[in-house]
């Protein structure tokens, strides 16, 4: 569209918002955006808030392009409309769940009113809660669907809402495609029932926080360890975010008595006024936890996002300094201590099995496959797991997993990821090192011993301008079309094109099919086990390369000079890339 074309569009669309279905104070704002703003107008109304497979997310603000009243309805009346459209016969029921940032209850409330107003019950929250709670909540109160506020860890600006279907996972087809379908004949606000029954929204009661809490505590196996650990010392932050209303009392009623909180970021607040960005992944983000464990002399460090599904750790190492992990570092913890107290317990089934993304860690599958138990891989997103669970429910039993982006689960109880319920598990596992005399980092240590040195590192790169989307596209054309024979000085042993689900072994160039929904990513498999995948971003003209080396370990005292040398040879691969 041309510029002249996208004024005229919002220009259409913003008039057609001054109706009596909108309020008189955003009838004015629009009214003076359309005579005094035109780049702001332009900004807020050219076209309208996509809702995604994942729901929406956008800068909050009047306008189509905008989080605000008036999105949220127009979304959640086409979501009532598929609910309807999907159970025909019977009551229907939403639960709702929202976090810490501006204007999140509002958008809750927002929400329950226009399901209500369709003759849908509605389980609301009284107040924040974490994203795995409401996950739970969906499957616990027997709902249709769920709908949680959050913008996750995106600037103070943003909010968004997320979907989930009734088995307590985000939705997946053919539900995505089927809501955004009914979103789409949404055009008019006048569509929209605003008109909330009060008689069909409900509170949620606390019973369903301690029926979580109370499946929390069946899958926790060193109960004893956490006894005997009265020295293990954690800091806690939530980052401003929801996780401050279930993380402490989850780690206290499961016996941890040396719990500190980073008191400056214990309010939530949607302005996140001590961080750049609330985001666990970022060293920024723990600098008052950091300082505050090493004040304390704690052991360890937890950081959970606004909406409390991630958590970032910091561990102690062998020379007593905190170290943050990376996610695919937590990740194959979470996953090993699992694995290894079911077997120890002779417990471990060959029906268990454990789910990881295609860009998370292969540490996680060498130890499923030395546990004797499968490995399922998905593409990104953690709903691509929840989707294996739901799959195979009642017939295997999902142990645990996660992916590289600090977002992990264990057990089935709740189909997503969920911080609270892993920062309960990463504490356990410390107690655990902490009663045998080990700590987190040796635990860590003896596993790149028995299965070599996984090390990683993600790069993303974004591409500005009007020609941006296309460099991406012309980038990933060149990968495939001329693929690297030879990668840091390795061959390049197999090339996984998830796009068009094949894998072509380089040495043979024979083709076999490969068993994921077509998906823009292609991986390149070295002989020595190391793999780079490349990824775009589908709405933003971002590329994502995940670099994953493996290489035998030489020992702890020596795995910072390893890594130095690993990430020279990234570095090398990079240059070799043109990235």
């Amino acid at each position: 569209m041309s510029t002249i074309e996208l004024t005229d569009n919002a220009t259409k669309k913003a008039q057609s918002w001054l109706c009596d279905a909108v309020d008189e104070a955003t009838r004015n704002e629009i009214e003076n955006l359309l005579a005094n703003d035109p780049k702001g107008l332009l900004e807020a109304f050219y076209s309208d808030l996509e809702f995604g497979t994942g729901g929406l997310r956008g800068v909050m603000g009047v306008g189509s392009m905008r989080m605000n009243k008036y999105t949220v309805g127009m979304a959640t009346q086409g979501l009532a409309n598929y609910i309807k459209s999907q159970f025909p016969h019977q009551a229907t029921a939403v639960a709702i769940a929202y976090d810490s940032r501006n204007n999140s209850p509002f958008f809750a409330k927002t929400a329950a009113d226009v399901l209500s107003a369709n003759g849908i019950h509605v389980h609301l929250f009284s107040e924040l809660r974490p994203t795995p709670l409401l996950s739970f909540a969906v499957r616990e109160l027997g709902c249709q669907a769920g709908i949680v506020v959050t913008a996750s860890h995106n600037p103070p600006e943003y909010n968004g809402y997320k979907v989930y279907w009734q088995d307590g996972a985000q939705v997946l087809p053919p539900h995505d495609k089927g809501i955004i379908a009914e979103v789409r004949k949404i055009e008019n606000v006048a569509d929209v029932n605003f008109n909330g029954n009060n008689a069909l929204i409900h509170t949620i009661s606390s019973k369903v926080e301690e029926a979580y809490l109370d499946k929390l505590n069946s899958i926790i196996h060193a109960k004893e360890e956490i006894k005997a650990a009265n020295n293990l010392k954690i800091v806690y932050t939530s980052i401003h975010g929801s996780g401050i209303s279930m993380v402490p009392q989850a780690l206290n009623s499961l016996g941890f008595q040396h719990v500190s909180i980073v008191e400056e970021q214990a309010v939530p607040d949607g302005n996140f006024p001590t961080v750049k960005s609330p985001n666990p992944e970022e060293h920024e983000a723990l600098a008052l936890a950091l300082k505050k464990a090493e004040d304390l002399g704690a052991d360890l460090v937890l950081g959970t996002d606004p909406d409390a599904d991630r958590v970032g750790l910091a561990v102690r190492n062998n020379e007593g300094k905190l170290v943050l992990l990376n996610g695919n570092q937590t990740g194959s913890l979470l996953v090993y201590y699992q694995l290894m107290q079911l077997k120890n317990k002779a417990a471990l089934l060959p029906n268990h099995y454990v789910a990881k993304t295609i860009v998370t860690t292969d540490l996680i599958e060498d130890m499923a496959k030395a546990f004797g138990v499968n490995c399922y891989h998905t593409l990104t997103g953690f709903k691509y797991i929840a989707g294996v669970m739901g799959e195979r429910e009642g017939k295997e039993i999902f142990v645990g997993g996660g992916e590289e982006s600090y977002g992990y689960l264990v057990g089935e109880f709740v189909r997503d990821k969920d911080a609270v319920l892993s920062a309960v598990v990463m504490s356990e596992v410390a107690a655990w090192c902490s009663y045998h005399n080990r700590t987190l980092w040796d635990l860590l240590m003896e596993i790149y011993q028995q299965f070599g040195l996984y090390h990683e590192q993600l790069l993303s790169i974004t591409i500005k301008g009007l020609d941006g989307v296309q460099q991406i596209k012309n980038m990933m054309a060149q990968l495939r079309s001329n693929p690297p024979a030879f990668l840091g000085g390795v061959a390049v042993k197999e090339v996984i094109d998830v796009e068009y689900s094949t894998i072509t072994n380089l040495k043979d160039q024979s083709v076999k099919p490969f068993d994921l929904p077509q998906s823009n990513v292609l991986q390149f498999v070295l002989e020595d086990k190391s793999k780079i995948s490349a990824r775009p971003s589908g709405t933003e003209p971002k590329i994502k390369f995940y670099f994953s080396m493996c290489e035998e370990f030489k020992g702890p005292e020596l795995y910072n000079e390893q890594v130095s040398l690993i990430n020279q040879r990234m570095d090398q691969i990079k240059t070799e890339l043109g990235v």
